[in-house]
């Protein structure tokens, strides 16, 4: 019985209970994409369907993984076979246990408001944002918001980090940055706002078709 309540994963070499960093983040890329395009229906097509489905799908993959078990989490099992012939980042179950627990309390709020109740408010829209900020770090760079507050709220220190950024150690050579890369980043948002500011116009120009391949479709 205690094997089956058991949160994460027994690895030899780990003297803790973890999870598989990779496929998480294979998971958090599939859930930030699905949400992201349910915003867009939302902002363009005013059409709440997709959304509906998307915050329903979400809170149920999300009290899966914190009440059941991550192991029966239909995202987790898609990003695990995405990922399956990487070699695996293990990092803490604990902690990533209580960044889902946070998920479970937004999605749950989420669904309250849209599904149940049927509404929109600035509240949700606030959430999705949390939702798609905290999606998009862990996908994108590895970074676990919501494990951040972990160390916060509870006196353990968390174990085994996503790039070992638990651990206080030196930077390797690969990992400074020196004053002309930051310099080039300064010019690159210069660049970016000189663009702006220059071509706006004629960026906002709609393109033409250039073979006239869709002139046609539209006189149909």
């Amino acid at each position: 019985m205690k094997k089956n309540k058991q949160f994460g994963e027994h690895v030899e070499g780990y003297d803790i209970p973890v999870l598989n960093e990779r496929e998480i983040r294979a998971a958090a890329g599939i859930l930030f994409l699905v949400i992201f395009f349910s915003l867009m229906l939302i902002m363009f097509k005013n059409d709440f369907l997709l959304a509906k489905y998307a915050i329903t799908l979400f809170l149920t993959d999300f009290v899966i993984r914190v009440f059941v078990s991550p192991k029966f989490s239909p995202s987790l099992i898609i990003g695990r076979l995405i990922v399956r012939n990487q070699v695996p980042e293990y990092v803490g179950a604990r902690q990533k246990k209580f960044a889902w627990i946070i998920g479970v309390i937004l999605s749950g709020t989420m669904f309250i408001f849209m599904v149940a109740v049927n509404s929109y408010s600035p509240i949700t829209g606030i959430i999705c944002l949390f939702c798609l900020v905290f999606l998009f770090f862990e996908s994108a760079f590895g970074i676990c918001l919501a494990c951040k507050f972990y160390a916060f709220l509870f006196k353990e220190k968390a174990q085994y980090c996503p790039g070992e950024v638990c651990d206080i150690k030196s930077k390797q050579d690969i990992q400074k940055t020196s004053k002309t890369q930051l310099l080039i980043v300064v010019v690159f948002i210069g660049y970016i706002v000189l663009l702006s500011s220059l071509f706006n116009g004629q960026f906002m120009k709609k393109p033409y078709d250039l073979f006239g391949i869709f002139v046609h479709a539209k006189t149909k």
